[in-house]
């Protein structure tokens, strides 16, 4: 039999999770429908966690884009259409996604391509630039940055 919890108990509950790691409302949201919380009591859940910050989606972009960008390797493009999946807005995704440093950013891309390149097979040079820039397409990175950090390496 599964235990009821007043909303009190489960505003607790909502708060602790929040306050584990960043999250976003629709993160919350999944989190409570699978607790099987009513959609008013959601609705008060999810309010008074805004009130008290523990939900403050501006942070969540910004830790969720560096956490992505340093330990996932993602490139902006990646990171964007998983942020518009959490049902964030453009505004808030691209105020985050500024907060990456540009050389950094075609560092890492540099730094992931000449990993890449130890174990690349092929015979032309044309056929080295496309697989590196397919793979850097795959990471999230844009055609832009691609062609400038392709002709560095």
């Amino acid at each position: 039999m599964k235990k009821e919890y007043t909303l009190e108990e489960l505003l607790h509950k909502a708060a602790s999770y929040c306050s584990i790691s960043e999250h976003c409302v629709s993160e919350v949201e999944e989190k409570l429908s699978a607790w099987g919380v009513s959609i008013t009591d959601k609705q008060k859940i999810i309010d008074r966690l805004i009130s008290e910050d523990f939900i403050n989606e501006k942070r969540f972009c910004i830790y969720f884009v560096k956490d992505k960008f340093r330990f996932n390797k993602w490139g902006k493009i990646k990171i964007s259409y998983a942020l518009k999946q959490k049902g964030l807005s453009n505004e808030l995704i691209n105020s985050a996604l500024s907060t990456i440093d540009e050389g950094e950013y075609q560092e890492l891309l540099a730094s992931i391509l000449k990993t890449k390149l130890v174990g690349l097979k092929f015979e032309y040079e044309y056929e080295k630039q496309g697989k590196l820039f397919r793979f850097a397409q795959s990471r999230g990175f844009e055609s832009n940055v691609i062609d400038r950090v392709i002709r560095t390496i």
